[in-house]
């Protein structure tokens, strides 16, 4: 089994550029792959390899002033869950386009798991689900709004409209690990939702520490790795991905006949020209060949 970890910590970070190179050798020397993103607001990532090397490089960057209570939830995965390794610099470490937003200092309350259930049943409660559409589809709690946003820069201004036609609300906000709502909920509160809460460690952390027969959350969470998703206890789910458009792909999706490994779902069967059908593949062909030369067919 490999260890799968996605964490995040918001802090003053002037120094992040000259960092990227330390922080990108100590993940090869681990043998840790994934995705780490460096801003001036923080860090912001996930990451997989053996334990050990999941903790050589969290303790690296526990040693940045600011990061000693660096954010993590991990989980488990049976084969390595990423191809390569990136460390980027970015302007956020998760992007809402909004740079005078202090998600470090002006984020909700946060919510534990175990006290979720009682808060989302409550009246005038809004349940709002902060993710992205395709996120959204495959699993969430049963009385979440959905905003239908293909990206998170939307949501700013999806959240003014419901304000406008609901008021100020009770918010109870929640994403994947967490780090959508520190800013989600930052937003929030600066255009007058006062009482704003958020679940803390994410629906990652809800479905590991709450039972499935306790349970409000429904479908898979999807995770931004080669699992596609998890279930309850943080098991993989047995979704797959489409690997022309990036969506995820249920098991009885691929008994449709716009379904074809590696070039096209139901999703985008219709919006590629055969050009570039023609290109995936070719390139699902050489990935099929490689895994055989491999013996991993």
């Amino acid at each position: 089994m490999f260890t799968v970890a996605a964490f995040y910590k918001f802090a003053d970070f002037p120094e992040f550029a000259s960092y990227r190179s330390r922080l990108q050798a100590v993940c090869i020397e681990s043998r840790v792959k994934g995705t780490i993103l460096l801003a001036s607001e923080g860090v912001n990532g996930t990451i997989c390899g053996s334990a050990s090397g999941i903790d050589t490089v969290l303790n690296t960057l526990r040693e940045v002033p600011g990061f000693s209570n660096l954010k993590e939830k991990r989980s488990y995965a049976s084969e390595m869950a990423f191809k390569r390794l990136k460390v980027r610099l970015k302007k956020e470490i998760v992007t809402i386009g909004l740079s005078d937003l202090d998600a470090a200092n002006g984020a909700g309350t946060y919510v534990a798991p175990e006290e979720w259930n009682d808060l989302i049943n409550e009246e005038n409660v809004a349940v709002i689900d902060t993710r992205n559409d395709y996120e959204v589809a495959i699993g969430s709690f049963e009385k979440a709004i959905d905003p239908k946003t293909d990206s998170f820069r939307e949501f700013p201004d999806w959240l003014k409209r419901f304000k406008q036609e609901h008021g100020t609300k009770r918010l109870a906000m929640f994403c994947t690990g967490g780090i959508r709502c520190e800013k989600a909920t930052a937003f929030a509160r600066s255009i007058g939702f006062e009482e704003v809460y958020h679940l803390e460690g994410g629906i990652l952390s809800y479905l590991e520490k709450i039972p499935a027969e306790e349970s409000q959350w429904r479908g898979d969470c999807y995770v931004f790795d080669q699992r596609i998703s998890v279930r309850h206890g943080l098991e993989e789910g047995n979704f797959d991905q489409c690997h022309a458009c990036g969506l995820p792909v249920a098991p009885g999706e691929k008994e449709s006949e716009h379904y074809i490994e590696g070039v096209s779902c139901n999703a985008c069967w219709d919006t590629y020209s055969d050009e570039q059908k023609a290109r995936f593949a070719e390139r699902q062909r050489q990935y099929e060949q490689a895994k055989r030369e491999t013996g991993k067919a």
